[in-house]
C-alpha cells in the first residue's frame, strides 16, 4: 500500500483539513510555502496519465473543493501542481495535487 493509500485509511497520521467520500487534503510535512496542502483520491489512481473516464469523477470533485480548502487556509490566492512520472518529480505513486500559497510566487513556475 502507497503513503497515501496509508495516510486515507488512518494508519499514518496527518493533519487533515479537508475530507469527503471522494478525496483527503492534509498539510505537507515538508511545506515549501506557509499555505501547502496535498489533495488526493481516497480511489489509488496512481498518476495524471490513469485519469479515465470510470476515476474522473474524483478528479473534477478535488477541483471543485480546492477553492472552498484554500478559503479555509486563509487564501484565495494559489498555485494547483500535480507532479506525473519520475522525470517531473512525482515520488508517490498516488495521483496528489499541491495546492501553495501565502506568499507571493511570480509567474515562473521553476
Amino acid at each position: 500500500m502507497c503513503i497515501f493509500c496509508e495516510i486515507i485509511a488512518g494508519n499514518i497520521p496527518s493533519t487533515k483539513v479537508y475530507e469527503d467520500d471522494k478525496i483527503l487534503a492534509f498539510k505537507d510535512i515538508n511545506p515549501v510555502a506557509p499555505v501547502h496542502i496535498i489533495v488526493v483520491p481516497k480511489v489509488h489512481i496512481e498518476s495524471a496519465n490513469d485519469v479515465n473516464s470510470q476515476n474522473s469523477d474524483v478528479i473534477s470533485a478535488i477541483f471543485e473543493k480546492i477553492p472552498e480548502i484554500a478559503k479555509s487556509q486563509g487564501i484565495d490566492s494559489y498555485r494547483i501542481i500535480n507532479n506525473c512520472g519520475d522525470d517531473a518529480g512525482q515520488t508517490v505513486k498516488h495521483l496528489h495535487f499541491h495546492i501553495i500559497g501565502g506568499l507571493e510566487m511570480g509567474e515562473k513556475i521553476l
